[in-house]
C-alpha cells in the first residue's frame, strides 16, 4: 500500500528497522516493492542486501518467524510492532512480541481484551502504560470518526 511503500522509503516521524514476514522470500519482497500491481511502479530504490531489505538506503532487517517469540525485535531496535497478521489478537498473544524486545504492540485489528484506539475519536483516553493496544478495524477507522463528529453535534442515539 502506498503508506507502507511511504513508510518504508522515508523517516518522517520514525524509522522502519525490521519487518517479519514467514510467508514470502527476501527476493519476492524486493519484487513485490518495485512492482506493485495496485499502485504501480516504486520510484526509489529497492534491493536485497544479505538478510535486509534497503529502501532508498533504509536498511530493515527481514525475518520470516511464525512464532512472535523468536523475532528478534529489540536486536533490530524496534520500539514499535504492528502486528497485523489477523493471528494473535488478544493481549497475551500479541504480548509474544515484547518478548523478542518490543516495548510495544499495536494491533492492526479488533481485539476481545486489548484497549481500542481510534486517531480523532478516543485517542486522549490512551495511557502510557499500555503495552498492547488495538487500533480497531479498517471499518471502524473509517465510520467512527464521521460517527463522532455527528454524535458531537447532533446525538446519536441507540
Amino acid at each position: 500500500p502506498p503508506r507502507s511503500r511511504e513508510a518504508l522509503s522515508t523517516r518522517r516521524g520514525g524509522q522502519v528497522v525490521a519487518i517479519n514476514d514467514p510467508f514470502i522470500g527476501l527476493d519476492y519482497m524486493v519484487y513485490m516493492f518495485k512492482y506493485d500491481s495496485t499502485h504501480g511502479r516504486f520510484k526509489g530504490e529497492v534491493k536485497a542486501e544479505g538478510d535486509h531489505l534497503v529502501v532508498n538506503g533504509n536498511k530493515i532487517a527481514v525475518f520470516s518467524e511464525r512464532d512472535p517469540k523468536a523475532i528478534p525485535w529489540g536486536k533490530a531496535g524496534a520500539e514499535y510492532v504492528v502486528e497485523s497478521t489477523g493471528v494473535f489478537t488478544t493481549i497475551d498473544k500479541a504480548s509474544a512480541h515484547l518478548d523478542g524486545g518490543a516495548k510495544k504492540v499495536i494491533i492492526s485489528a479488533p481485539s476481545a481484551d486489548a484497549p481500542m484506539f481510534v486517531v480523532g475519536v478516543n485517542l486522549d483516553a490512551y495511557d502510557p502504560s499500555y503495552k498492547v493496544v488495538s487500533n480497531a478495524s479498517c471499518t471502524t477507522n473509517c465510520l467512527a470518526p464521521l460517527a463522532k463528529v455527528i454524535h458531537d453535534n447532533f446525538e446519536i442515539v441507540e
